[in-house]
């Protein structure tokens, strides 16, 4: 006997070759709620209006750092750079003093108590922004794949029991992770990925309906890539911050 299935995913674009696979495995049948007019063009409003979603206040940090063209090989693709980012690049942005001045600057602006992850570049940037921020009274910790699952989970739940203020992590915190009272979303790494950048915004998109929070502020530190120009991930998600973009020099 036949009955009807709904099928939800958390990543709905997650690449060329798979949303196909996806769309023709539900024969491209697509159920638009009625949300009324205020709605039919930004269902994501209904959710945030009625606290089911928290409301994203964006803020781009520039760092004024460029990445030259000469960082990158003449018949390199994009997936190539990026596939390359984490052993040369990242490498060079991890260790740049003036940036990680002012990561700093930015994460001891966030008033005490309130929940924030950090993206960083690397194991090691996790590590030295975590120190930072003891070294300066603010309660953080550094996890990454390197941290034992068992001391990890101890670490995440004072995270969670506000026993910590920020979590620093790298490779680890985009999917599988709860913690609905996340006040601020960090993003220190250059993230091209939408998918992955879906995934590390979505750790603090929880509304209060859920738990979670009434809004919630993604910050973004923004470099330069003279090749690909605008193409780190968040350029991608204008119309989901409904203009409520904050840029800062």
């Amino acid at each position: 006997e036949l009955f009807p299935i709904c099928g939800l995913t958390a990543t709905p674009g997650r690449s060329y070759e798979h949303t196909p696979v996806l769309v023709d495995t539900f024969e491209s049948t697509l159920f638009t709620p009625t949300l009324g007019e205020r709605f039919q063009e930004d269902p994501l409003e209904y959710f945030r209006s009625e606290d089911y979603l928290a409301r994203p206040v964006h803020k781009v940090v520039n760092t004024h750092i460029t990445i030259p063209n000469n960082n990158h090989k003449t018949d390199e693709t994009q997936d190539d750079f990026i596939d390359r980012m984490d052993r040369v690049i990242v490498r060079d942005l991890e260790r740049n003093a003036q940036r990680n001045r002012l990561i700093l600057k930015e994460l001891l602006s966030i008033p005490e108590g309130e929940l924030t992850l950090v993206y960083a570049c690397s194991v090691r940037h996790a590590e030295l922004l975590s120190i930072l921020l003891n070294h300066r009274q603010r309660s953080a910790t550094a996890i990454s794949t390197n941290t034992p699952r068992y001391y990890r989970l101890k670490l995440l739940e004072q995270f969670k029991a506000r026993k910590i203020q920020f979590v620093t992590n790298f490779g680890v915190l985009t999917t599988g992770f709860d913690a609905p009272k996340v006040k601020n979303i960090v993003i220190c790494r250059p993230t091209f990925s939408e998918v992955l950048y879906e995934q590390i915004v979505g750790r603090g998109l929880r509304g209060e309906k859920f738990g979670g929070t009434k809004e919630c502020n993604i910050i973004d530190f923004s470099d330069n890539y003279e090749r690909f120009g605008d193409q780190q991930a968040y350029f991608r998600f204008q119309n989901f911050w409904n203009n409520n973009t904050m840029s800062f020099s």
